[in-house]
């Protein structure tokens, strides 16, 4: 009995084994759901752009209100640089650089627009240009002659900075000229420009020019071909001897104080200085803004007058036309005026 409890003891005093540990389940982590940045974007995209349309679709409509508006009452917004009675007004308008079709157009809007005005009493033509086209600037000039003739309303040109070349053309056909005292004026005359591209064509770029005619002139003076004699006399007759004895002409009609054998001996393109444009009689007086409007007035017969400067004010329609021009533009019209001659009443150093 003895022994079994011993061996009992024994047995039970022996290590027992255990059942190995499981390591503690972990689950796995949950994951985000994965943003839709690309749908995001896109989606603002579409909307940024929607608003930016809706934007551009409203200041068009602005735009197109505005243009009416302007067809009603005239294209020109009036600023009063003068103070004085509302019911008596001197009208400024302004001839202002190159002169070409876009500003004989602008000069006969502003005209249009002092003769709807029957409180003006008189204008004031404000002249700073160097010239410009020949046909522009007989525009000009006859729009202020028949405004004078069929308003009998007095005009005076007054000249700032150059007013030289189709800028004294167009000065002419006023009452009276006033000139500042720094005044560059006169260049009585035409000139013209031709570029000849032959070498540049053919030695250059290898491209040699095909030109078929009907008549032995009727591609005189050519940029193809140097000019010879003949061609530059032809070219002397047919464009700048009318275009010159034009300008004589209307000098000689506009300043009744000069002889045509004075005009003629002025009108060999030189220019001339405040002072000596004055001792030559091809101005009345040296002054500025305030004397050409005292000059208005004493030929209108008024004592007091507003004075008001027309403005065109910039438009939807202004902005979207100088942002489609680009910086650089060649078209078929810029290839036509580089291979025709200008023929230009105009001064440039």
């Amino acid at each position: 009995m003895d022994f079994e409890q011993n061996n009992n003891r024994t047995e039970s005093t022996e290590p027992q084994p255990t059942e190995p540990m499981l390591p503690p389940l972990r689950k796995p982590p949950v994951e985000a759901p994965k943003k839709r940045t690309g749908w995001r974007i896109f989606w603002g995209i579409v909307i940024a752009l929607s608003v930016l349309a809706n934007i551009v679709l409203f200041l068009a409509l602005i735009g197109v209100v505005a243009v009416f508006a302007a067809g009603q009452k005239g294209i020109f917004t009036e600023e009063v640089i003068h103070a004085g009675p509302r019911a008596t007004k001197i009208a400024v308008i302004t001839v202002q650089g190159i002169i070409d079709t876009e500003q004989a157009n602008n000069v006969y809007e502003q005209l249009k627009t002092a003769r709807q005005d029957e409180r003006v009493k008189g204008l004031i033509v404000r002249v700073n240009s160097p010239g410009g086209a020949v046909s522009a600037s007989d525009q000009i000039y006859n729009e202020i002659l028949k405004y004078r003739n069929e308003e009998g309303k007095p005009v005076v040109a007054f000249m700032q900075g150059i007013a030289a070349s189709g800028g004294y053309y167009v000065s002419v056909g006023s009452d009276k000229i006033v000139a500042e005292p720094t005044v560059i004026t006169g260049s009585v005359g035409v000139i013209a420009g031709h570029f000849v591209l032959q070498e540049l064509l053919e030695e250059k770029l290898g491209i040699q020019p095909v030109i078929f005619k009907s008549g032995r002139k009727k591609d005189w003076p050519s940029p193809f071909q140097p000019v010879t004699e003949e061609q530059r006399q032809y070219i002397q007759d047919k464009l700048i001897t009318p275009a010159y004895e034009r300008f004589v002409q209307i000098v000689d009609e506009g300043r009744p104080s000069l002889t045509l054998a004075d005009v003629k001996r002025l009108a060999d393109g030189s220019i001339y200085s405040a002072q000596e444009a004055l001792d030559e009689k091809l101005i009345d007086e040296i002054g500025y803004l305030d004397e050409a409007i005292e000059q208005v007035k004493l030929l209108a017969g008024i004592d007091e007058a507003q004075v008001v400067e027309y403005r065109k004010p910039f438009s939807l329609a202004d902005f979207l036309h100088s942002s489609s021009q680009s910086f650089l533009k060649i078209d078929r019209s810029a290839l036509y005026e580089l291979g025709t001659p200008q023929v230009l009443y105009l001064w440039s150093i």
